[in-house]
């Protein structure tokens, strides 16, 4: 029986060693990626006095925006926001809770200016703040409807939690189970340049809706935001 040569032996074990790295390589890039979206707090509309946010996809492209006349005109309107896509379609209606006891928000399917009925209700968010109750956690969310009198049921096991502090831009939005879904940080231009607090990063996890993602970083700009918020972060 004839012997392979040394030579041929060691060239069989490169060819083979760069085609599984070209095999990691393609299983790699097929691998679901996170949808990272630059948010800039500031409304689509240009002039004076407009409050909101204009989100970006990582091509650049406009996803969402909120365009608010201002925080001032919450005792007109209700405080109510609605998160649009790039188009300017309404996707949910963010409201808060009247008369809550604790600060809370209600999100709805679409818009309506007469009023939401309970099954269109997609989730209930309120703040996790220590005032209240000795959670740690930023906010904590339940999707789904509330009890009869608008106020979330307090031994329901939240469906989704917010840890960290978002005026910091530093915040982690985990499911019940405990998985990270989504990541708040600070905006960096080619790894080194650090942007102020109004541009941030939102990397959410395959598999989760970006919009209802988007939708508890809108709230938790009016419970935990700067310098109009009437509850501090934790």
């Amino acid at each position: 029986m004839s012997r392979i040569h040394p030579a041929y032996q060691n060239r069989c074990h490169d060819m083979l060693t760069v085609k599984e790295r070209s095999d990691e390589d393609a299983q790699a890039q097929a691998r679901p990626r996170p949808s990272v979206l630059t948010v800039w707090k500031r409304s689509s509309m240009t002039f004076q006095g407009t409050d909101g946010f204009t989100v970006f996809d990582h091509h650049g492209r406009l996803a969402f925006r909120v365009d608010n006349y201002s925080r001032k005109s919450c005792c007109i309107t209700g405080g109510e926001l609605v998160l649009m896509d790039g188009a300017g379609n309404a996707l949910l209606t963010l409201k808060p809770q009247v008369l809550s006891m604790q600060y809370q928000w209600n999100a709805y399917r679409g818009e309506d200016k007469m009023g939401k009925s309970r099954s269109s209700k997609v989730f209930s968010m309120r703040s996790g703040s220590r005032l209240f109750h000795s959670s740690k956690d930023e906010a904590i969310v339940m999707m789904g409807a509330t009890t009869k009198h608008g106020q979330t049921d307090q031994s329901q096991t939240p469906d989704f939690r917010i840890e960290g502090c978002f005026r910091r831009r530093n915040c982690k939005i985990k499911s019940s189970a405990g998985a990270t879904v989504a990541k708040i940080a600070r905006k960096r231009v080619n790894n080194r340049i650090l942007l102020g607090d109004d541009v941030f990063s939102l990397a959410v996890q395959p598999g989760f809706d970006t919009q209802l993602i988007m939708a508890f970083v809108i709230i938790l700009d009016r419970i935990c935001g700067k310098p109009f918020a009437p509850v501090l972060c934790s």
